[in-house]
C-alpha cells in the first residue's frame, strides 16, 4: 500500500459525507472530525458543491485526507484534483476512470464486489478496493471469501456499517478501513451537531483500536 492508503488504514474509518451547504458546514465539520481523531473524509459528488467542500476542508485542515466520492466521470476527477482532493472513490469499477486517475497520479478506490471486478482490479495493479454496498453484497463473509483467490487486496467496505458491526469488520486482516455515514448523517450536519459528530468519531476510533488489539 502507498503512504496515503497506510494512513487511512491507521485511522480505520472513513466518514462518507454529503454536504448540502458546504460554505456553511465544511469547516465546522472538518473541525469536528479532526477533534474526534478522524482526519479523513470522503465527500461525495452526489451533492452540488462537493468540490467547494473539499477545497474548504483542505484549506482549513491541511493535515486532512479529503477524497472525492461517487465520482462517475473524468470531469469530476479533474474537479476533485483542482480542489485539492487526496483520493478518488467510485461506486463501481470503471476501467477508464481508474486508468485516468493512475495517469494523473491520484489514488483511486473503485467499488468492487465480484470476482470479475477483483480480477480486473488485479490487472490494473490496484491494492485497496472499495466494497460497496457492503452489507447488501454479502458483508464480511463475502469479503473473506473473495480474499482466498485474491489475497493481494485490502478492502474498504462501505454500506450498512455502523457502531454495532464496526468491530466485526475492523478485526479482519482483510480490512483496510471502514467507510460509513453514521457519524455524519444529514441530521447531524444540517443541525450543526458538531459535538455529537466528534463523539461518534471518538467511539469509532476506540472500537477499531480494540478490535485490532
Amino acid at each position: 500500500m502507498n503512504e496515503l492508503q497506510k494512513k487511512i488504514g491507521e485511522i480505520g474509518v472513513v466518514p462518507v459525507i454529503k454536504l448540502n451547504n458546504p460554505t456553511r458546514d465544511a469547516k465546522p465539520l472538518a473541525d469536528a472530525l479532526c477533534a474526534g481523531g478522524v482526519p479523513v473524509a470522503e465527500v461525495t459528488f452526489r451533492a452540488a458543491g462537493a468540490a467547494d467542500a473539499i477545497r474548504i476542508m483542505r484549506e482549513t485542515h491541511p493535515e486532512m485526507l479529503v477524497g472525492a466520492g461517487t465520482v462517475l466521470n473524468e470531469q469530476q476527477v479533474d474537479e476533485a484534483i483542482a480542489a485539492g482532493a487526496s483520493f478518488i472513490v467510485t461506486p463501481g469499477l470503471d476501467i477508464d476512470i481508474v486508468k485516468y486517475c493512475q495517469a494523473k497520479g491520484i489514488t483511486i478506490f473503485p467499488g468492487c464486489t465480484t470476482a470479475t471486478d477483483y480480477h480486473a482490479a488485479y490487472r490494473l495493479g490496484l491494492e485497496v478496493l472499495k466494497f460497496f454496498p457492503a452489507e447488501q453484497s454479502g458483508g464480511l463473509d463475502k469479503i473473506k471469501s473473495m480474499s482466498a483467490p485474491f489475497p493481494m487486496f485490502k478492502v474498504m467496505p462501505t454500506g450498512g456499517i455502523g457502531l454495532k458491526n464496526l468491530a466485526t469488520y475492523a478485526a479482519s486482516k482483510v480490512i483496510c478501513a471502514c467507510g460509513g455515514s453514521y457519524m455524519v448523517t444529514a441530521d447531524l450536519i444540517d443541525n450543526g451537531k458538531w459535538d455529537e459528530i466528534t463523539e461518534l468519531c471518538r467511539k469509532s476510533v476506540e472500537i477499531v483500536k480494540e478490535a485490532r488489539a
